[in-house]
């Protein structure tokens, strides 16, 4: 089970917001056949693995002595795919171990009852926690009926922003702007603000070497007038929120397929997150470079996030720059 929970989060860019799932077929302690789901919209894990085991050419009395061991619960609802659930039952499979059940509330349990009642034998919560580690927002996303939120900003090391004259420029090195790519992929949305897109015409994509479902694109804005051709707007995984109320922009995502923010703004909306104590994460790009008083610092004190109640979790270098994440 371990070894499926770490070989199905390598698909954790192309599955998400969808949970990373792995399935082996097994007899005694021979592996018969694995399967993973790969990618969003597509076959769940337990389906790749039961399509291989067609291939077997195995009786009905052999495959009664068969185990399906499975990371998560499998699903029991009609969602982009058929229930798994109808596929195991089909399958004659007798035995199925569940790393964790599926926090989602159209399964939680339900799924192993449909298998039960089916007259399979099911085993459950083998090795939940890594499961959920491996899963973490989704699970933080059903927990908590909102989705798991994390800030990233770049600072000087005098904790500026950007100048006062609205000139342009990076004040981290290019590996940390790297970093910063890589951290996106795994978010399923991006959140700024509009002085953000009208100044700096930003992609606000991932741009990696790996294949990624690309996150949604979100600006807060009470400005309705956009010029379109700019990069935020290039295709349409956009959207423009023109509430600024973050209560009921969170509470908007409750019902969607959205386990995951990242917010990269300027300091008005990100300090407007973190006073509705709105923010789970906070990462922090730091140059080693000043940009002087003429220009916008992040928080009105330098103690502003271990005031919130936030704590550095990790340290690490890149270069000339440091990167810090807080968590609360």
């Amino acid at each position: 089970m371990r070894t499926l929970i770490v070989d199905a989060s390598t698909y954790r860019f192309t599955t998400k917001p969808n949970p990373t799932v792995g399935a082996m077929i097994v007899n005694e302690e021979k592996v018969l056949c694995t399967g993973f789901h790969t990618k969003y919209g597509c076959n769940h894990a337990e389906v790749e693995c039961l399509n291989q085991l067609d291939s077997k050419n195995l009786s009905a009395e052999d495959k009664k002595k068969l185990s399906l061991l499975v990371t998560l619960e499998p699903c029991c609802h009609h969602g982009k795919t058929p229930p798994c659930t109808d596929e195991i039952i089909k399958s004659g499979i007798k035995n199925v171990i569940v790393g964790s059940l599926d926090p989602n509330p159209l399964m939680s349990g339900k799924g192993i009852q449909v298998l039960r009642d089916a007259g399979i034998n099911v085993k459950t919560d083998v090795l939940s926690n890594e499961v959920k580690k491996a899963n973490y927002s989704f699970f933080f996303k059903h927990k908590n009926n909102r989705p798991f939120i994390c800030i990233k900003i770049a600072m000087s090391n005098d904790g500026m922003s950007h100048s006062l004259n609205g000139s342009s420029t990076w004040i981290t090195s290019k590996k940390s702007r790297d970093d910063v790519q890589s951290l996106r992929a795994n978010y399923d949305a991006i959140v700024t603000g509009g002085n953000t897109v009208r100044d700096d015409n930003p992609r606000m994509n991932a741009r990696v070497s790996y294949d990624v479902n690309q996150p949604r694109r979100i600006v807060i804005t009470r400005e309705k007038n956009w010029d379109m051709k700019m990069n935020f707007f290039r295709d349409n995984n956009f959207e423009i929120v023109n509430s600024c109320q973050l209560d009921e922009f969170i509470k908007s995502f409750q019902d969607r397929d959205t386990c995951s923010l990242l917010i990269e703004a300027g300091p008005k909306l990100v300090n407007s997150f973190l006073d509705a104590g709105l923010c789970d994460q906070f990462v922090i790009y730091k140059s080693n470079r000043d940009l002087g008083q003429n220009s916008v610092p992040w928080f009105e004190n330098k103690n502003a996030l271990i005031k919130k109640g936030f704590k550095l979790k990790a340290r690490s270098y890149i270069e000339s720059d440091v990167k810090e994440v807080y968590t609360i």
